[in-house]
């Protein structure tokens, strides 16, 4: 589909994931919980268990700004700065309940030495990363608000959408103020876009959950 960037990350699969358990311990964070915030010292990742996460940071009149993908189960999270090392640069806020497994710095390195399938993971993970940044400046500069939101709308539910009947129902409940965080605009600017899809019969919404009802009519918005 025009515009639309295929951006799989690859996730760990179940080996992967019983060494980082066993490196590490299990946590978890309430919704809405700031796991961690621009500042930490970055000496630790986290790999999600259960629930999403999205990475954001704050403007000057403190807006969050949604500044990376949403992370989903499967996927290592504070990998580059961690590696890098110094202070982290974003915030990481937990949209639903989140459960993780944290593993420190020095013990992860370890991990990565002696597991190189792992390190491999890992490095395939902070590319896919990178063409998601780049996908992201290129949908901020190629299109207006319309384009970009349905975008997202697309990308989230290629990541966590259940296709059905009725279309395809995207399985995260986003506020509209999320949403205008990850398109670069703003809420009122959201709900009007939002209404405007509806009216045209691209999608249907109740409350927080969408869904994509008509996908061609949807994508003309980024044609």
């Amino acid at each position: 589909m025009v515009g639309i960037v295929n951006l799989e990350v690859p996730v760990l699969d179940e080996i992967e994931k019983m060494i980082i358990r066993q490196a590490g311990s299990t946590v978890h964070y309430p919704k809405n919980h700031v796991i961690f915030a621009a500042g930490d010292i970055a000496d630790r990742i986290f790999m999600i268990e259960n629930g999403w996460v999205k990475i954001y940071r704050l403007s000057n009149d403190g807006r969050r700004v949604t500044v990376g993908s949403i992370r989903s189960p499967g996927e290592l999270m504070g990998l580059a700065e961690t590696l890098w090392g110094g202070e982290r640069t974003c915030y990481a806020g937990a949209i639903q309940n989140v459960t993780m497994v944290v593993v420190r710095k020095n013990k992860f390195e370890e991990l990565l030495t002696t597991h190189p399938a792992l390190a491999l993971k890992v490095a395939k993970q902070l590319g896919a990363r990178m063409r998601e940044a780049e996908a992201i400046i290129h949908d901020m500069v190629c299109w207006q608000a319309p384009g970009r939101l349905a975008l997202i709308l697309f990308k989230i539910g290629d990541r966590c959408g259940e296709e059905s009947r009725s279309g395809i129902k995207i399985n995260l409940p986003l506020t509209h103020e999320e949403l205008a965080n990850m398109a670069g605009t703003s809420r009122q600017t959201v709900t009007s876009l939002l209404n405007t899809f509806r009216q045209e019969k691209s999608i249907d919404y109740e409350g927080r959950e969408i869904r994509i009802i008509n996908p061609d009519k949807l994508a003309k918005w980024i044609m």
